[in-house]
């Protein structure tokens, strides 16, 4: 039995600049295959859908200055392959969990690790009746946490009473404690393998 709520910060690492990204190239080359089309098919006057794709101007500026435009290729290329090379190594890398500093006051500085905010939470969500084991980890930023859980739940244990305990106790207790408003939660409900019985 596998059950998610539908945090979407929370389910899985943000890829909220690759797709940005994809959306913006992919706009660009369907507005540039569109605009292509409308002036093949002669929508914008018959000279235009008879010219050569190259306009022959650019050509022959590029013949007249074969160094320049090979120049330019060259740093084009180097930037693009710069670029790919820094968004691959960009995608890679490890998730951040956030530390969050309750108190930034000099000399009284207080801050909670990722790790204190899931050991936490754990140990509150393996109190709620019904829950045999749990397993959290604190995802986002520190100016946006967020919480991925992983309840391992009894036979025949009520989900809609566990459910309540968790949103009305232990993910209340744990905004109260942080000192925020809002604690996006994706929460995966899990039957214990433990508890299952092998019939033959």
């Amino acid at each position: 039995m596998t059950r998610k709520s539908t945090a979407a910060k929370a389910l899985a690492r943000s890829y909220g600049a690759e797709r940005t990204l994809t959306f913006l190239l992919g706009l660009a080359a369907l507005a540039g295959g569109a605009v292509v089309l409308l002036v093949g098919y002669g929508v914008f006057g018959e000279f235009r859908a008879r010219r050569p794709l190259v306009d022959p101007i650019a050509v022959d500026w590029l013949g007249r200055a074969p160094v320049l435009a090979k120049s330019a290729a060259i740093v084009a290329g180097v930037l693009l392959l710069v670029f790919g090379l820094w968004w691959f190594f960009r995608s890679l890398r490890p998730e951040g969990r956030p530390d969050l500093e309750l108190d930034r006051t000099e000399g009284s500085e207080l801050t909670v690790t990722a790790n204190a905010i899931a050991n936490a939470v754990r140990a509150d969500a393996e109190a709620v009746d019904g829950v045999s084991r749990a397993q959290v980890r604190a995802v986002g930023d520190t100016d946006d946490p967020a919480l991925r859980l992983t309840l391992w739940l009894r036979e025949g244990t009520d989900v809609r009473t566990v459910w309540q305990e968790l949103d009305g106790q232990v993910l209340a207790r744990a905004r109260e404690s942080l000192g925020v408003e809002k604690l996006p939660t994706a929460v995966r409900l899990e039957l214990d393998a433990s508890d299952r019985r092998r019939v033959r």
